[in-house]
């Protein structure tokens, strides 16, 4: 959350960083902080720029998937944008087993494994240092025309995408 928050901060924007975690809004400083969970936020307020990051859109529940997908839409202003991190559906194909370092940082995805067609289960590893954080997760696979259908029943339009692997969705209030 921090590497977003503070780099928007440090080009000039408000920002309003919102987590379920004390711990990782305690490492937030000079921005709005909001103790929350995504599909439980009802701020009295909305924003140019709703981001929603992380991938936590692909979550396997799509009853999940849909409320994050409201809160966004509850909280965009007219004339606004959503901004949605997700894996393009042609990752899950291809994801395996993975190691990245770089600036002495170690992130590893393991254990993974597909329990039905369009699901994906694995185990995201951290290393700073001799300190070590690990997630699991399961990721479900939205195709283009199934994400926009899920942005509609949300009142949300897709204008499209920022970049080329589609990995980012840009939409607007319908």
């Amino acid at each position: 959350m921090g590497r977003i928050t503070h780099a928007l901060l440090a080009l000039g924007h408000e920002v309003v960083a919102v987590d379920e975690s004390p711990e990782m809004l305690a490492h937030i400083h000079g921005a709005e902080t909001v103790l929350s969970r995504i599909q439980d936020l009802s701020l009295p307020r909305v924003f140019d720029v709703v981001l929603l990051m992380s991938y936590v859109i692909d979550t396997a529940d799509d009853d999940l998937c849909r409320a994050f997908l409201r809160t966004c839409r509850r909280h965009v202003a007219p004339g606004g944008r959503v901004i949605l991190q997700r894996q393009p559906p042609e990752w899950y194909d291809t994801v395996g087993p993975s190691e990245t370092r770089r600036d002495g940082r170690v992130i590893r995805m393991t254990d993974v494994s597909r329990p039905e067609p369009d699901l994906l289960a694995a185990t995201m590893e951290y290393v700073l240092g001799d300190r070590r954080w690990t997630h699991t997760f399961v990721s479900r696979r939205r195709t283009d025309d199934r994400f926009e259908a899920l942005l509609r029943e949300a009142g949300l339009t897709m204008e499209g995408f920022l970049g080329g692997d589609r990995g980012w969705v840009r939409a607007a209030p319908a």
